[in-house]
Order: C-alpha cells, then structure tokens, then sequence
C-alpha cells in the first residue's frame, strides 16, 4: 500500500500538485509529509455503548503501517464519523475505519482497520475529500465528483434514491466542483460555476441545506409522526445565488460558509448557540454572523471549522473565534468569541470532533476538548481531557500541515523536512490492537496507582453515558439527543448528594421499624411513649423489653 510509481508518474504528479493553491506550500519543502493518528482504534464500537469500554485506543501520534514514507497531502473526517480519509501527493484515496454502510468505497461493508487504497478512484487525482457520518465525497481535479456510503437522505447527491447503500464510488450530479465537505447526513458542495457556487443535498431536518425549508410533513394523514422529505439531487442555495462562496464547514446539522468578501454565514440546526446569532433558533436560510463585518472580516487565508455542536474560524489578524458547546459543563458561547489562549498563533490548519479540536500553528501542534479514546495525543500518563489549548508535547517543533477530527479520533500530518530521526521514535500501528492494548497497559502502570484506576473507571462510565448519542447510527435527531443526555447526565451527578440525604432521613426511621414488624407489639406501646415525652422514649423501650416475658 506504500506509494510507489514510475518515475514519468511521479513527475507528472509533482506538476500537477504545483497548479493547485493547497499545494503551494507543498512544492516548496519536498520533502513529503506524514501522516500521524491518534484515537479509537476499534471502529466497531466507538460511539457505543460496550462492555469494558473503548479497547485498543492510540493515546499519542501513531504512525501507520501502510502509510509510512507515503506522501499524504490531505486528511479529512467528519465530527460523527468513524472512518476516515487520506489523500496522496498524487491524488489517491485511501480509506479506512467502520463501513457498514460502504462508506469506504471498497465494494464491500468489510472494516478496515488500516488505510487501504479505493481501487475504483484510481484513475482520477482526488484533490479534495469529505466523510458524514456514514458517507464519504470526494472531487477530482477536473472537477467532478464521486460518492460513496449510506443514501437514505440523498446525501450521496445521485439524484436518486433508489439504492439506499452505495458502496462503489457513484457519480455526483454537480458540474465544476471545487469541494465537498460533509455533514452527518447531508452534503455541501463548492462549484465554479457562476450562480451556484454552492449546492446542498440530503437530509434537510433542521433547515441545513439552506433552502428556507425543512421539508417537514406527517407520515400519514391520520399520524403525527413527522418525517422529512430527503433531497437527492443538488441544489443551489438561491438566497447565496449573488455571493461567491469559497470556504465552507458543517456538523452534525448545521452549516458554515464563507464569501469572497470575507463575510461569514451560518444555518441550520441553533442549539447551543452553534450559529452564532446569539439565540438557539434554527435558520433554515444562510444568515450573516454579524460579527464578521466591517473591520474584522475573514482573510482570504482564513480557516473555518465545524464541530458536533460548535463552530470556529480565524478573522482579521489570524486571530481564532470560536462559538457553541465548548464543553459539557458551563455556559455556552451564544455568538462568537476570541480563544485568547491562541491570540498570536499563526494557524494554518484547524478540525473540529464530536467535542474535541485540533489546531496546527506555528511548529506546534495543539489539540483540547472533551476525549473519550485518546483523541487529544497526550500520551499514556497525559491527561485526558484538556478545557485550554495544550500542545502536544510529543509533536512539539513539527510542522503541522493538515489535521482531521472524527468522533474519538485525530488524524495530523506533518512536514519530515527538519525533524530528523524523531518520526522513527514514533510507535507504528500495523492493525493489531491487542499490541496496542498491552503497550498502553503497560506504559500507563509505570505511574498508576489505585486511585487513578478508579478514577478511570469513573470516566469510563461517564463515557458510556456521553457516548450513547452514536448508538443508533439511523437516529437523525442527534443534537437534541445530545442535549439531553448531557442534561440527564447532569441530573445523575447531582444525585448522589440527594440519595446521600435520603439515606440520612431513612437512619432514623429503622430504629422503630425493625422492632415494628419484627414483633407488633411495641407499636402499642409507641404511641404512649410519644405521649409521655422525649424523656419518656426510652422508658418504653425498656419496658417494652420488661413485657415481653409476661407473654
């Protein structure tokens, strides 16, 4: 699976990466790059509940087998995908991950644990790549696109829903395509064509494909039961039929776009205050984020970044906002906001998860957020989670020039060029995650201890309850459901100071009970030692004691 071609191949590859702007920087260092991974690596289970927890996770950068010394140019994922996508200097595709619904585009629903090449895009430089949460885009240099994965929504962009799994590369209806990105059931593309320079399709619940509707309509004349009417065909956004778009992003149900003025747009599902308008309604139309205006409208440079539940972009100065659910305790970012902590950074790269994000800036590589597997590359005796920006310690002085987020997984490529030997020191992943297993077992009980083992235990049923939302890869209301198990999830913590209280109230009350049903006779006698007083209490007791002989 390692890149090798014939010499004629890979000039013509190096000229034809030149003419692309995302290979500009490319060009200049020639040295290639790698690709790193860190995460979940049991696909199968992740985002379920399971028995013991997530097995096998990557707690720091891993290299990857069948892509060690291979040139990997693009990384891509999705916040509620578990499968992922690479693409090569010369523009092939691989994919890997979970795959019951084809997503890998391999002609079959078999896992792949490691990156495999999708034999059927061999023909075609893929120069851009996008992953839902069961479907997988991607478009060509000449401007077409293919898709592959779950179409029940139409999010394949077929125009048909005829088959409801493709998992063969299929043709997407849309002409001039420049990108494609992914949400969890819907799809945006970005065309050259004047007048639609953007086009949705698949499941518009939540208003995400931007046509002022969400196709909404009862099931049957006599239920209440709701369903949405799927687009399968591409369609232009009218309201956006004036603006050139050139930058776009989406979750779970919500969407992010940027035109060529630098002007910023939000739509679709509003929990949590993921839109930016300072309020939780949902727009079933792009709304301009107010914001980004006037003085501080996005660069053409700009990065632009969707979570789960959040969205970010970097304005005027490089300087990074971010707004939505930051994390699941606290207020959430109603519109948005400066990350201080990365105020002078210069970032190049940014990819949101299901709650975590990874950010390449400068020769550092930072990652924070809510991680379930090791998603955030701290290492065996690092801390899990991260509230701030933190570097990865491991990756410090490496230049990040791509990065990719899926749910409980991070995918970081990095430039060899000045990094000497430190890549070798690396571990290698080959698909075995019993290996992995043991290596972390046996890292992590160099510092563990019995207090951290129950602590672990601790979160991993915390993990368990966080993580149940991906249960149901067919559930389409994942942001609601979301919000409630957090919100329940909250409940639960509480509960155990009222238990605590109710067991305090209940001490009382088995001192009169046992002696009530085990005998009968002293609730006779009760109620005239009520009578007599508090001091009066224990006398009846012992004359309680005085009388049962008498019997």
């Amino acid at each position: 699976m390692s890149a090798s071609a014939e010499p004629e191949k890979d000039a013509a590859a190096a000229a034809a990466a030149a003419e692309g702007d995302e290979d500009a920087e490319a060009k200049g260092s020639g040295s290639g790059w790698e690709l790193l991974y860190c995460g979940g690596t049991s696909f199968d289970t992740m985002g379920r509940k399971v028995v013991g927890g997530a097995q096998g996770n990557l707690v720091s950068p891993t290299r990857l087998r069948p892509l060690m010394g291979v040139d990997i140019r693009f990384v891509g994922s999705g916040c509620t995908a578990c499968h992922c996508v690479a693409l090569d200097a010369e523009g092939r595709c691989y994919t890997w991950g979970r795959n019951e619904k084809g997503q890998l585009g391999h002609g079959d629903t078999l896992l792949r644990n490691l990156p495999t090449v999708v034999s059927q895009l061999s023909k075609y430089r893929i120069i851009k790549a996008s992953v839902g949460r069961n479907h997988t885009v991607v478009v060509t240099d000449d401007g077409k696109s293919f898709s592959f994965g779950h179409n029940k929504h139409g999010q394949l962009g077929t125009g048909s829903l005829r088959n409801e799994i493709e998992s063969s590369p299929v043709s997407c209806i849309v002409a001039e395509a420049t990108n494609a990105v992914c949400g969890a059931e819907f799809t945006v593309w970005l065309s050259s064509v004047e007048g639609s320079s953007i086009l949705t399709a698949g499941l518009p619940q939540y208003g995400q494909l931007g046509h002022g509707t969400d196709n909404e309509y009862n099931a049957k004349d006599s239920s209440v039961k709701l369903t949405y009417d799927p687009q399968p065909r591409p369609r232009a956004i009218a309201t956006l039929s004036g603006k050139t778009v050139v930058k776009v992003a989406c979750g779970t149900n919500h969407t992010v776009a940027v035109d060529s003025s630098g002007f910023v747009y939000t739509w679709g599902f509003g929990g949590y205050g993921r839109l930016g308008h300072r309020e939780q309604k949902d727009e079933w139309q792009p709304r301009l984020v107010e914001i980004f205006q006037k003085h501080n409208v996005l660069p053409p440079n700009a990065i632009v970044s969707a979570g789960s539940a959040s969205s970010a972009c970097t304005a005027g100065g490089g300087q990074l906002y971010m707004w939505g659910k930051m994390k699941n305790t606290g207020d959430d970012w109603m519109y948005p906001k400066p990350v201080m902590d990365l105020s002078g950074w210069n970032i190049r790269c940014m990819a949101s998860g299901n709650m975590h994000h990874v950010v390449g800036a400068d020769d550092s590589c930072i990652s924070w957020g809510v991680a379930q597997n090791g998603e955030l590359g701290y290492g065996p005796n690092g801390q899990k989670s991260s509230a701030n920006p933190k570097k990865v310690d491991i990756l410090e002085g490496m230049h990040v020039t791509s990065v990719g987020c899926g749910y409980g997984l991070s995918l970081i490529v990095v430039d060899r060029a000045n990094i000497g030997d430190r890549l070798d020191k690396l571990e290698i992943y080959d698909g075995d995650t019993t290996e992995v297993e043991e290596k972390v077992e046996v890292q992590a009980t160099k510092k563990a201890s019995a207090s951290t083992n129950s602590r672990a235990n601790k979160r991993k049923k915390t993990k368990d309850d966080s993580e149940s939302e991906e249960e149901d890869d067919e559930d389409e209301s994942g942001d609601d459901e979301n919000g409630e198990i957090e919100e329940a999830k909250g409940r639960r913590g509480r509960k155990p100071s009222n238990r605590g209280r109710g067991r305090g109230a209940k001490k009382a009350a088995p001192e009169t009970k046992p002696s009530g049903r085990g005998r009968g006779r002293p609730k006779k006698t009760e109620s005239p030692a009520q009578k007599a007083g508090n001091s009066g209490g224990r006398g009846g007791k012992r004359g309680g004691k005085r009388g049962r002989p008498r019997k």
